[in-house]
């Protein structure tokens, strides 16, 4: 599990560990992770120039002692400062360790345009958001060929990985040191982190992390793997109350994806054209409301429909969302919740249907829009979250799992290709299994996630990918990570 940790928590255990060791140490060390990640890149892609972005603070010092290092080794190294003092030493100290320092006077553009890595060290993870006015020039003459590393994190973006950034590094690869942060790992931000590389520094962090990622092993460690003594029964019940006359497809994308997790009995509820599908498809399902441990209610849910059966449907919906059991609420199921719910639950909306939700839910604030939501997403799901009393599961190319409060999880597993429709009509019933299984809303949820991202890539990797595909891929999926 990637454990990632808030910038004053980490500035704090920093403060700590350095009142024992002898002055600059730890920045000694951060800068030698950082030059030995360079170079390797630098071998790895036969560059011999190098050009540092040198803020005011530390990340512009552990980026300039990075590049004397890298000059040692026969890289020629240049760094370029804004109007404002060098952190440490002058640029006399510096050119006799071997980086020319040149101020913003200077013709800096010729060796930036020139470089093959550009060192991101103008701000670290004490900065807010935004660069500094000379920043800005630099970052946008940074020739597309170089490969940018940052220091710490991209500049520009935000520390506590909350709101994006459009003015800002977007770097191929970001070195951190000792632990991941929350500009790392949450949906925000991480498209600009590039490659995460987390150098050993010594430092030790203590208590619940504020961000966690889940990994191959922790699937080991979770999934419900079925006893001897088991049966259909004590592996969990779900019931699906999915699909429409109008929308046929996402009850059997639902329904095929829980049997392949293993759910041990699956009741479905629908109208009649789905239902015949879904009998097709999943023969093991059991047509009709019955006895379960858990509901998935909303895939392909249309609650205005008047069609034959929709309003038994509707009937049960609403009754499981009564109930005291596990519920996870997706799409058109997230139109039935009117408020906090008591029972375990896992909302699991994409962009648009949280702005709708919290829309409808808040009605003392202003429209919430998509590109709200997709601006700051974790606010915006913390929000839901205290609204319904529920986990909600943001969807995403980085999918958030935010608890009404607790530690918030943050999975990226899933190929780009993933995002085609009816694949969240997997992921509810790979999540409805879990919870029907017994997992927590948290642990169902983050779990899905990761199993479904990797079931897309491995249903055919490096392509194009149909949610059926997807659905079918999640047995050996389930296996390969349990077995691997």
């Amino acid at each position: 599990m990637l454990r990632a940790w808030s910038a004053d928590r980490v500035r704090s255990a920093e403060q700590e560990l350095m009142a024992g060791l002898e002055e600059g140490e730890l920045m000694a060390r951060a800068a030698q992770g950082v030059a030995e990640v360079c170079s390797a890149r630098l071998h790895q892609g036969g560059g011999t120039r190098v050009v540092v972005l040198a803020g005011p603070g530390n990340n512009g010092a552990d980026a300039l002692y990075a590049a004397a290092h890298l000059a040692d080794e026969g890289f020629a190294c240049v760094a370029v400062r804004g109007d404002w003092p060098l952190a440490i030493g002058d640029a006399d100290s510096w050119l006799a360790a071997g980086v020319q320092v040149l101020s913003s006077d200077d013709d800096w553009a010729a060796p930036l345009a020139e470089a093959d890595l550009v060192l991101d060290g103008i701000l670290g993870i004490g900065g807010r958001p935004g660069l500094p006015d000379e920043a800005v020039a630099w970052v946008d003459a940074v020739p597309a060929d170089a490969y940018v590393v940052a220091v710490d994190l991209p500049s520009g973006q935000d520390p506590a990985g909350e709101q994006a950034q459009d003015e800002a590094v977007f770097a191929d690869e970001t070195v951190t040191f000792a632990v991941a942060k929350p500009v790392h790992v949450l949906p925000a931000t991480e498209p600009a982190v590039g490659r995460l590389t987390v150098v050993d520094i010594g430092l030790e962090l203590e208590g619940a992390a504020d961000v966690e990622r889940l990994d191959f092993a922790d699937v080991a460690e979770l999934w419900p793997v079925p006893r001897a003594s088991d049966d259909k029964y004590s592996r969990g019940v779900l019931g699906v109350v999915a699909g429409g006359e109008d929308y046929t497809g996402a009850p059997v994308l639902c329904c095929t994806a829980a049997v392949g997790a293993g759910v041990g009995m699956l009741r479905y509820v629908g109208t009649p054209a789905p239902t015949g599908l879904v009998r097709a498809a999943v023969p093991e399902v059991v047509i009709g409301d019955g006895r379960v441990q858990a509901w998935v209610v909303g895939p392909g849910l249309d609650t205005t429909s008047r069609a034959k059966g929709s309003k038994a449907q509707l009937d049960v919906a609403r009754a499981a969302l009564a109930s005291d059991l596990p519920v996870l609420v997706d799409a058109g199921g997230l139109d039935l919740v009117t408020g906090r719910r008591q029972a375990p639950t896992l909302l699991t909306p994409h962009a648009g249907e949280l702005a709708r939700l919290l829309t409808r839910l808040d009605e003392t604030s202003d429209e919430v829009t998509r590109e709200q939501v997709q601006a700051s997403p974790l606010a915006h799901a913390r929000r839901a979250a205290t609204l319904t009393g529920a986990t909600v599961l943001l969807k995403g190319a980085t999918t958030l799992v935010v608890p009404p409060e607790g530690t918030v999880r943050s999975q990226a597993d899933a190929p780009a290709w993933t995002a085609t429709a009816g694949a969240g009509d997997v992921l509810a019933g790979v999540c409805g299994a879990l919870l029907a299984a017994g997992l927590s809303p948290l642990d169902a949820g983050s779990v899905g996630a990761l199993v479904h991202g990797v079931a897309a890539d491995r249903a055919n990797p490096g392509g194009p990918v149909r949610a059926l595909a997807l659905a079918h891929a999640v047995p050996g999926t389930v296996a390969h990570l349990l077995t691997r």
